[in-house]
């Protein structure tokens, strides 16, 4: 199985960047395509981006496209979630998740971290 842990959350202003990174460790981080996900309080959890196993296809959420962007770094077992233009709205807990298949479900990804905190202030 595969672990992660995310960091780099913390609190920002509105129009702010942030990027957020996972650590992979126990299984090799290209056997798995991987996504970010986020959850505000009172809400369902949410697809925000995904990318394949080499990186070289991605998919994102109508809410942030163009302003944030997914990448990975197979050799060093890293994923990236780089967040510009930050809004209120993006105020959640985001979550890194591994899968063995390309998807924006959340139920098809068998592998979570603990998530991190992103707050934007208005």
């Amino acid at each position: 199985q595969v672990q992660l842990v995310e960091s780099g959350g913390g609190l920002v202003q509105a129009g702010d960047s942030l990027r957020l990174s996972c650590a992979a460790s126990g299984r090799t981080l290209s056997n798995y395509v991987m996504a970010w996900f986020r959850q505000a309080p009172g809400k369902e959890r949410e697809f925000v981006t995904v990318i394949s196993r080499s990186g070289g296809s991605t998919s994102s959420a109508d809410s942030v496209k163009g302003r944030f962007t997914i990448s990975r770094d197979n050799a060093k077992n890293m994923v990236y979630l780089q967040m510009n233009s930050l809004k209120p709205e993006d105020t959640a807990v985001y979550y890194c998740a591994a899968s063995y298949r390309i998807s924006n479900w959340h139920g098809d990804f068998g592998f979570w971290g603990q998530g991190t905190q992103v707050t934007v202030s208005s």
